[in-house]
């Protein structure tokens, strides 16, 4: 199984720092968020390492559904730049979110929907281009979130030919089974977190409800050779996190 590590739980390090830490863990694969204060990324920096790299679209700032036309496309730019630094650092899969639907912008989901089709095709598009695989992440039960549901992301994502990310943490907190997780036929990437299925708090993995051994025995049984990122929220469950996937049998 390919272990990865996100730099979430590593912010608000330099990026220097990040890279000599996960060095330090003997990490081979990890996944940089392009998110301040790590939007402008030095590639050969990152290139120094001998890390095997994907890279997560910026995702605080940005929407893809957008309502403004100006924000929207802003955002699509945002994704084809993070596929620029991709190419640059030799990372094939680039995880991108699919938008989200604003307060005032509810009224109009049709629309909402439809911004983030259009916007999800180009980058797709774009993607394809770059010989690059874009993975769309499904979200968790947060309000006017989009593609929350894992057969709303397939859907998604077999219409712009792209592929899936599979966020466990997201998908248990919509009450997703570890058998419905892994039903999907274009499951290309996997973020790791635990929870209790109340909220989506990214916690070490083993530390509350989520069964990982049945998940990483599903992850064999379907021959799934993509990453798995860890991807929870303090440095200090990095570790842990990679311990207790170390003593699980799969």
């Amino acid at each position: 199984m390919k272990i990865g590590v996100s730099t979430l739980a590593l912010f608000p390090m330099s990026l220097e720092d990040i890279l000599i830490y996960l060095k330090d863990m003997d990490v081979e694969y990890i996944e940089l968020i392009k998110e301040y204060p790590y939007d402008s990324i030095d590639h050969e920096l990152v290139n120094s390492y001998n890390f095997k790299t994907s890279v997560h679209a910026p995702l605080s700032d940005i929407n893809l559904a957008s309502s403004n036309d100006s924000i929207r496309k802003a955002s699509v730019e945002e994704i084809k730049n993070s596929m620029d630094l991709a190419v640059k650092i030799d990372a094939h899969v680039v995880v991108v979110h699919p938008g989200h639907m604003a307060f005032l912008a509810r009224k109009y989901k049709d629309k909402i929907m439809v911004n983030s089709l259009n916007s999800l095709k180009e980058c797709s598009l774009y993607a394809e281009d770059l010989g690059l695989r874009m993975c769309v992440e499904n979200m968790p039960d947060i309000e006017g979130m989009l593609c929350k549901d894992l057969k709303e992301l397939h859907k998604l994502t077999k219409e712009i030919n792209a592929y899936m990310t599979l966020d466990t943490g997201h998908a248990y907190n919509m009450g997703a089974s570890i058998e419905d997780m892994l039903k999907y036929d274009n499951l290309e990437h996997i973020h790791l977190s635990d929870n209790d299925g109340t909220f989506d708090n990214h916690d070490a993995i083993g530390s509350k409800n989520i069964d990982f051994q049945m998940l990483f025995n599903g992850l064999n049984k379907i021959k799934f050779n993509g990453i798995c990122v860890i991807e929870v929220k303090q440095q200090d469950e990095i570790p842990k996190s990679i311990d207790y996937i170390n003593n699980l049998k799969y």
